[in-house]
């Protein structure tokens, strides 16, 4: 099924209110940052988002990789307040996670922060209100379950685009034990005009591999690796990026990016292989953390050192959502693998 002309030029216009300048090609689902006492540390979010922010110019807050599954309501909207604050002092775009293991959740969850966000003294209509707090819309996943048929899946993500507010439709087997297939994803392209951007973890790209027409929604991938090859500027189908890795190498990602966009394919391949190589091992090395999830655990360690500094393994290691430090073993080895790669910052962006 193709879009038809008047949900693409919808689509258009909707994308062209929240980035009058084209939509970013690479996102960041940020880390989140806790002090010594376990409270989210808002100094520490502050000073990271502004490292990162001459490069990355979309946020996923609360994402997988910021402890979004794990986040109770109330720390969730602790941490949009420190994110639409700060979305809007660096003026950066926000698309706000909402990860529900079932699409009625997700759709009262959005309904109710929509709701807050009006209170905060923003003024107008829905979009409005989102404009004005520097969110662009809301991420949600298909409902979890490996049972679910496609036509199930397809019916709750349904429900939520049904609000007409600015969806991302997020594929991440990892956490729902399922997949939407391509053919679902085209079939809410062309019937909803406010899915405007897709995302793909899996590591299968069976959405964006797949040929369908998607009218105009906006394709990021999730998956480390091999970055250049992925690119449509390099032959590949995404049009950008949406990466853990995003929250220690903004800087050489959008390179990666500059690089492909300019035709410069080379300089990117040789500059994807370094990365590739290092995310590798450091997701490797993670994987004996049985705290957290991987996405979060192998930035958190990276981050250490972008933070810090070549000593950063003196520092105390970065504290998890479950209230335990990464072990001082796993700091070490990460430092010793962004040497060899040369990737170990001179100075860290705290100092």
């Amino acid at each position: 099924m193709n879009p038809s002309g008047s949900v693409v030029a919808a689509r258009r216009a909707l994308i062209d209110r929240f980035f009058p300048q084209e939509i970013p090609p690479l996102w960041c689902p940020l880390i989140t940052h806790y002090d010594a006492d376990g409270a989210i540390d808002r100094a520490r979010m502050a000073v990271h988002l502004k490292y990162l922010s001459p490069h990355v110019k979309g946020f996923l807050i609360p994402g997988s990789t910021g402890d979004g599954w794990e986040m109770n309501d109330d720390e969730i909207r602790r941490l949009l307040e420190i994110a639409l604050q700060l979305a809007s002092e660096l003026d950066v775009h926000l698309l706000i996670g909402v990860l529900k293991t079932n699409a009625a959740e997700a759709r009262d969850t959005i309904l109710d922060t929509l709701a807050w966000l009006r209170s905060r003294a923003v003024t107008g209509g829905d979009l409005a209100v989102l404009a004005g707090s520097h969110v662009c819309g809301f991420t949600i996943c298909p409902p979890r379950g490996r049972e679910l048929s496609q036509q199930q899946i397809g019916s709750a993500l349904a429900n939520v685009l049904e609000t007409e507010l600015p969806i991302s439709l997020y594929q991440l087997p990892q956490v729902t034990e399922n997949t939407m297939s391509p053919a679902i994803a085209a079939a809410l392209a062309a019937r909803f005009a406010n899915f405007i951007l897709f995302k793909d973890t899996s590591g299968a790209d069976a959405v964006a591999t797949s040929g369908q027409n998607l009218g105009g929604v906006f394709l990021v991938r999730g998956a480390e690796g091999d970055y250049c090859r992925w690119l449509k500027g390099a032959g590949g189908p995404y049009d950008g990026f949406l990466l853990s890795t995003a929250n220690c190498f903004g800087r050489e990602l959008h390179e990666i990016v500059s690089a492909v966009t300019a035709g410069r394919i080379e300089a990117a391949t040789v500059l994807s292989t370094r990365l590739t190589g290092t995310v590798n091992e450091v997701f490797e090395l993670v994987r004996t953390v049985p705290q957290g999830n991987p996405f979060a655990n192998a930035n958190k360690a990276m981050d250490h050192f972008f933070a810090y500094g070549p000593g950063a393994a003196k520092a105390a290691p970065p504290k998890l959502h479950a209230g335990v430090h990464l072990p001082v073993e796993v700091i070490r080895a990460t430092g010793e693998i962004l040497r060899h790669h040369q990737l170990m910052p001179d100075r860290g962006y705290l100092d």
